[in-house]
C-alpha cells in the first residue's frame, strides 16, 4: 500500500469513528412532539425509537377512541420527523 492509500484509509477510519460517535449521541438525545393541544405527547430518541407516550386523562373518551388514536399517531409522526431532522443535523455536522 502506498502513502496515498494509507492516508485515504486513515481518513476513512476517522470518518467511520466520527459517524459511530454521532450515532451514539443520537441514541441518547430525545425530541418530543404533542397533538391535541398537548393532550398527547410522544418522546422519540435521535435513533428513531419511541421512548415514551404521555396521555392526559381528558384525552381518554371511551366514546371516541378513534380521536385518541389519531392524536397518538399525529404526536408520534411529528416526533419522528423532529428526530429525523435532529439526526440529519447531527450526521451532517
Amino acid at each position: 500500500m502506498n502513502h496515498q492509500q494509507m492516508k485515504m484509509l486513515k481518513q476513512l477510519q476517522e470518518m467511520q469513528q466520527k459517524m459511530a460517535e454521532a450515532q451514539d449521541k443520537l441514541a441518547e438525545e430525545t425530541v418530543e412532539a404533542s397533538a391535541g393541544g398537548g393532550t398527547v405527547t410522544a418522546v422519540v430518541s435521535g435513533d428513531l425509537e419511541v421512548r415514551e407516550i404521555r396521555i392526559r386523562p381528558e384525552a381518554v373518551d371511551p366514546e371516541d377512541v378513534e380521536m385518541l388514536q389519531d392524536l397518538i399517531a399525529a404526536a408520534v409522526n411529528e416526533a419522528l420527523r423532529a428526530a429525523q431532522d435532529l439526526a440529519q443535523r447531527t450526521m451532517s455536522g
